[in-house]
């Protein structure tokens, strides 16, 4: 049996920006997204902690160091500047794969800065 697991985290990321404009997805730090383990074009659930909206999109990768969070395309509708949101990554697995398997997770500050990886 597979079963779909938690891959990948970035607890508490800041919304940077947002965009309604841009064709959609999720742009983000590619020093955020290296640490986490994403690739660009990567599905994401994103979870809002300030406003409880949930969304399905990608990633595109962003400037690395820049601590960029922004949502773009429809799901800008879903956001605003300061928000706080969790970026989750699933994955498949059988479930002999699940023995060992512990998801990388990023937890970062008001600035996005990584202040601890757990894994």
């Amino acid at each position: 049996m597979k079963r779909i697991v938690l891959k990948s985290k970035i607890h508490r990321a800041t919304v940077t920006d947002k965009n309604v404009d841009y064709d959609g997805s999720l742009t983000l730090d590619g020093v955020l997204m290296r640490e986490a383990n994403l690739i660009p074009y990567e599905q994401i659930q994103v979870y809002n902690i300030t406003n409880g909206e949930r969304f399905t999109t990608y990633l595109i990768k962003g400037k690395e160091n820049s601590r960029e969070v922004v949502v773009n395309g429809a799901a800008a509708k879903k956001v605003n500047s300061g928000d706080k949101v969790i970026i989750a990554a699933y994955a498949t697995m059988d479930e002999d794969e699940m023995d060992f398997f512990v998801p990388r997770v990023l937890l970062v500050d008001d600035q996005n800065n990584i202040t601890s990886v757990k894994q």
